[in-house]
């Protein structure tokens, strides 16, 4: 088992992988309080696809039918550690950050639910934190917290995932430290989401697709 899920983070600029698996640019979201099939089905999953626990490397768009357009598919990969369900994507964004933003019924917080969302944005930068602790979600960009208070922007503090920003600092300060720093940015959210939440997940097993993944109907 890997340590934890800061690698996702150290490989945030890592190119898209064409392997297997998966590697760079990864977008993870983290759900707790419902089940996992569940979650992936209220992501765009086929109803009967997270039973089949097909591995990722196995995955296969279905043929589309003569003369239609096949609808596009993202693929992602799945897995549990303790009580949280995790979903992998490599694609640029999160399912979940687009869905619950584009008020998809199925993807809105809950109460009972906690979703934390790290979504790469690579399509209108930069990367994004969400959590959702209950029915309502809280944005954060990387490298600064939710300003609630609560245990996730705690431990964002404790990994110095937090940057300064004005006007405590002054914008030479904030440019310099930025300039230093940011480059290991991804790492330390990534590091802070995996103190606050326990979770760790294999990241050879991701790179070599062996975990299950799905196909999930764009938002």
């Amino acid at each position: 088992m890997s340590d934890g899920i800061a690698w996702m983070g150290a490989h945030h600029h890592t190119p898209t992988s064409e392997g297997p698996g998966m590697l760079g640019g990864l977008s993870l979201t983290l759900a707790r309080g419902v089940e996992t099939d569940e979650f992936l089905i209220d992501l765009g999953a086929d109803l009967a696809a997270p039973a089949a626990r097909t591995p990722y490397r196995e995955l296969r768009a279905p043929a589309g039918r003569p003369g239609r357009t096949s609808p596009r598919l993202n693929r992602a990969m799945y897995g549990t550690c303790g009580a949280w369900t995790y979903v992998l994507e490599d694609w640029g964004m999160a399912t979940w950050a687009t869905g619950y933003r584009g008020k998809a019924e199925s993807m809105l917080p809950r109460e009972g639910e906690e979703i934390l969302c790290l979504t790469a944005n690579r399509f209108s930068p930069p990367a994004l934190i969400i959590h959702a602790p209950d029915a309502y979600a809280y944005r954060a960009d990387f490298g600064t917290d939710t300003g609630q208070g609560s245990a996730l922007d705690a431990a964002l503090g404790a990994a110095a995932a937090v940057f300064p920003s004005m006007p405590e600092a002054s914008e030479a300060e904030v440019v310099a430290y930025f300039e230093e720093h940011g480059e290991r940015l991804p790492e330390l959210v990534f590091t802070a989401v995996g103190a606050y939440t326990g979770v760790a997940v294999d990241q050879g097993a991701v790179q070599a697709g062996d975990l299950p993944g799905v196909l999930i109907a764009p938002v």
